[in-house]
């Protein structure tokens, strides 16, 4: 294999895959038509390392979604415990066994738990994901993240961070919910 391409620690690493699961969850939200979704997850594959064309048929989509909902139950997690009792029966469902791949020297070595490197979009996301966020509850002893704590917002996310307890997805989530609590204390 050639030398390879020095942006692949960075994209590839278990904090950025715990982080391209989050953003797969959302995208893959429930209120996305799946003709939607597609296109969607696709870019967000893209945006996160994924080479070349993505194509994703309904089928995936299907798939991918249920991956997500069960997903989605490891950032509720109040706490570790709670996050592995999550997670490990996740982990059963993956049909690999632990491995390292290239891709047959397409890319440098790194784990992978499906069953093959050319399974299903499904059984990728689950194992991939579980793979990751199993690392970083077992690093930090915490669950990998949370759900944004906006009534209107059901998205997940990644805290790699030790200090305060993250809240919100993002800053416009926290910004829209402080607005609506001024707006109502001024009422």
């Amino acid at each position: 294999m050639s030398t390879p391409n020095s942006e692949w620690p960075a994209r590839h690493s278990v904090q950025n895959t715990a982080r391209r699961t989050a953003a797969v969850i959302n995208a893959l939200s429930a209120e996305v038509p799946a003709a939607s979704a597609a296109g969607t997850v696709a870019d967000v594959l893209r945006a996160h390392g994924e080479p070349g064309p993505v194509s994703l048929s309904a089928h995936d989509i299907a798939e991918m979604r249920e991956v997500a909902d069960s997903l989605r139950e490891v950032f509720a997690a109040e706490d570790a415990d709670m996050a592995a009792a999550v997670l490990n029966p996740l982990l059963q469902r993956t049909t690999g066994t632990f491995r390292l791949t290239s891709h047959s020297n397409g890319s440098p070595w790194h784990p992978h738990l499906d069953s093959h490197d050319d399974a299903p979009w499904g059984e990728w996301f689950l194992a991939s994901s579980c793979l990751a966020l199993a690392v970083l509850v077992w690093d930090r002893q915490r669950p990998p993240g949370g759900r944004c704590a906006s009534p209107r917002c059901r998205d997940v996310f990644v805290t790699l961070n030790s200090g305060p307890a993250r809240r919100y997805c993002s800053r416009r989530c926290a910004t829209r919910e402080r607005v609506a609590a001024h707006r109502r204390a001024q009422a």
